[in-house]
Parts: C-alpha cells; sequence; structure tokens
C-alpha cells in the first residue's frame, strides 16, 4: 500500500508541471485508466488552483514593489497575444494540456482576465478530456503485439 500511494504521489507531483508525465507514467506504473485520469486532473487542478489564485496576488505584489520598466511586446508576449486572439479562452484551455504546461495556461488566462471559475471549469473539462484521450489511447497502443513486444 505504501508503495502505491508513493507512486501515486510521485506522479501526481509530475502532472502538476507537465500533463503528458500522468498517462505515460500511470500506464508505467500498472494504473488503471480511470486511476491514471485522476492522478493526472488532480495534478492539472492543483496547479491551476494554485496560479489562480496565488498568481494573481504574486502578480498586484510583484507590481507593487518592483515596477518593472520593461518593453510591453516581444516575440514572447506577441505570441500569447497572437494565440489568445485566435482561440480564446475555451481553446487556451483546449491546448494547456498539449502545448502549454499547466501553470503556463492557468497564468495565461489569467493575465487575460478570465473569471476564476471559467478558469477552473475549462480546464477541468480539458484536464478530463485530454488525460482519457492519452490514457485511452496509449492503452490501446499497448495491445498492439508489435508494440508490446517493443515495450515488454
Amino acid at each position: 500500500m505504501t508503495a502505491y500511494v508513493l507512486k501515486f504521489l510521485g506522479i501526481y507531483v509530475i502532472c502538476l508541471f507537465k500533463f503528458i508525465g500522468g498517462p505515460v507514467l500511470g500506464t508505467a506504473a500498472g494504473y488503471s485508466v480511470f486511476e491514471i485520469v485522476i492522478v493526472t486532473v488532480l495534478g492539472l487542478m492543483s496547479s491551476v488552483i494554485a496560479f489562480t489564485y496565488i498568481g494573481s496576488f504574486l502578480k498586484t505584489t510583484y507590481h507593487h514593489y518592483f515596477q518593472p520598466r520593461r518593453k510591453l511586446f516581444n516575440s514572447k508576449t506577441r505570441k500569447m497575444v497572437h494565440l489568445w486572439q485566435k482561440f480564446g479562452a475555451i481553446g487556451v484551455a483546449a491546448m494547456t494540456p498539449i502545448i502549454l504546461s499547466p501553470i503556463g495556461g492557468a497564468i495565461l488566462m489569467n493575465a487575460f482576465g478570465v473569471k476564476r471559475k471559467k478558469i477552473l471549469l475549462y480546464m477541468l473539462v480539458s484536464g478530463i478530456f485530454w488525460s482519457s484521450f492519452f490514457a485511452l489511447t496509449i492503452d490501446h497502443l499497448r495491445k498492439i503485439p508489435i508494440v508490446s513486444g517493443i515495450l515488454n
């Protein structure tokens, strides 16, 4: 039981920073698809909640004390604005597990003023969808004889 909890916590910590780690490591640990979805979504939502609520506090505190004087637009901010204008909040939430990290998606949505409840809802739906997709895809790939022969 202790080994199970330690594996679960290890995968959870990885999912705080990189979403794809959950389905890959969960499969390697021998978890069921349901367990993989649970640990992956828990990791995603923990970092989203932390950076949604704590991030706005840190942003105001940083600007209050340090007053950064830098260029408003650089290549990185232009890409973020373009991504936002093209896809909006739902698109950013849908792409967060694939392109961005959970932290990056939460920060981007906060920066553009999306309400907290919408951030949490969109990221939860996106996390459930993508973790289920990746877990089921990996599970089906492991059933192919050539792939299972390579992995074992």
